[in-house]
């Protein structure tokens, strides 16, 4: 066999550029927004939880989802507030509950599945969930969210 046959016939190992992980080439930062959003949809997932925020944030987000280019994306994340670092967060939220449901219960459900959901989809290690309830959503009551009738015709 000729040496460019040998050659030919021994497998080649890539040539490496760069040199290290590609994972370890460059920073991925995360916004506060964007682990609020994601725990306040995996929170308004859990059975019980009404609606997120104090009645004064709803009704502040109802009516700017009225507003042309008030948009839903602010809902997501209201009643939400996270701090983000380099690899852990802390998230606090505000919830509203259904009248009859065990409060405690349904805190610990809404802090499993932020945790998981955060978790999972940012790498980062959530240190904490800190869980104000600020209203019982009681069976008879408007929500504050619902257009009212209107007064004139």
């Amino acid at each position: 066999m000729s040496e460019s046959q040998q050659q030919a016939a021994e497998p080649r190992t890539p040539t490496k550029r760069g040199g290290g992980d590609p994972a370890s080439r460059g920073r991925t930062t995360i916004a506060d927004g964007v682990v609020e959003k994601i725990a306040g949809l995996a929170a308004r997932d859990v059975v019980g939880v009404h609606a997120m925020g104090s009645g004064f944030a709803r009704t502040m987000g109802a009516v700017r989802e009225r507003v042309p280019g008030g948009g839903r994306a602010s809902t997501a994340s209201r009643g939400v507030k996270a701090e983000v670092g380099e690899v852990q967060t802390a998230v606090d939220l505000e919830i509203v509950v259904d009248y009859g449901v065990a409060i405690a219960e349904v805190a610990r459900s809404v802090r499993e599945n932020v945790i998981a959901a955060v978790e999972r989809m940012t790498g980062l290690e959530v240190v904490e969930v800190n869980i104000a309830v600020s209203d019982v959503k009681l069976p008879d009551e408007a929500d504050e969210e619902e257009e009212a009738e209107p007064r004139l015709q």
